[in-house]
């Protein structure tokens, strides 16, 4: 081989070498959501069971939401580090329910005051951990007036609290309590209980319209889809295809 030839092949081999090199390397990285709430999000009793199945095979998501917990509470007990301990691309977070009056001092907060502030470090801390988080308000309750087709309301001070902050902090928001209330009332109570949405409940006999079983989950779950596709469109991008 002349020294020219020789040269020539070391030039093509060092050339295929930068080129293999300059390949990114293949990864199975997975996009990681969290769910964080109360029991109308957890397993067995809320939306975040179906709503899990709405995700494409590249996501990677836990459902951190534990029943009886309110802003306050969740931080309280250490399952909101919990949750930022996973290292979240995206954080969904919905409370209000166990806020209200009458839950006790762990748990109640004021939707003007400590609701507020509590959602605001919620996505602060989000931030900070290099999670991108996501406003999710109340579900409603399932109860009606005497009409048998107009919700009784009680959660609006808790819904607009957190309308308030998704605006100024610029987080995106799923009016959940808004998209349950339009299926809820359009199926009236008859259509509810045809429905039969409602969690097994402790005595069988009650039924608060608050908690969901595997159907009613799968009934609300897309709601959530929809308005992910409206508000955060890189999250919905990892959604199956809307049936």
């Amino acid at each position: 081989m002349s020294p020219r030839q020789f040269l020539t092949v070391l030039l093509l081999a060092c050339a295929a070498h930068f080129a293999v090199a300059a390949d990114p390397a293949p990864t199975d990285h997975k996009l990681r959501v969290v769910l964080v709430g109360d029991s109308t999000v957890a397993e067995k009793s809320g939306w975040g069971t179906a709503f899990m199945k709405l995700l494409a095979p590249d996501v990677e998501c836990t459902n951190a939401a534990r029943g009886g917990q309110s802003t306050k509470s969740f931080l309280d007990s250490g399952n909101w580090a919990k949750a930022l301990a996973l290292k979240p691309d995206w954080v969904l977070i919905q409370f209000g329910h166990n806020d209200q009056p009458g839950k006790g001092p762990n748990r109640e907060t004021d939707p003007e005051t400590t609701y507020r502030a509590n959602l605001i470090r919620y996505v602060d801390e989000a931030r900070a951990a290099g999670a991108k988080p996501v406003l999710v308000t109340s579900m409603v309750r399932r109860t009606f007036q005497p009409d048998k087709q107009h919700l009784r309301v009680d959660l609006e001070p808790y819904v607009a609290a957190m309308k308030k902050v998704a605006e100024e902090t610029k987080v995106p928001l799923v009016d959940l309590h808004a998209r349950s209330h339009e299926l809820i009332e359009k199926l009236g109570a008859s259509g509810v209980a045809e429905a039969k949405m409602e969690a097994e409940a402790k005595p069988p006999a009650t039924h608060d319209g608050t908690h969901l079983n595997e159907h009613g989950g799968e009934m609300i779950a897309p709601l959530i889809a929809g308005e992910l596709r409206k508000v955060a469109p890189d999250l919905a991008a990892h959604l199956t295809p809307a049936k």
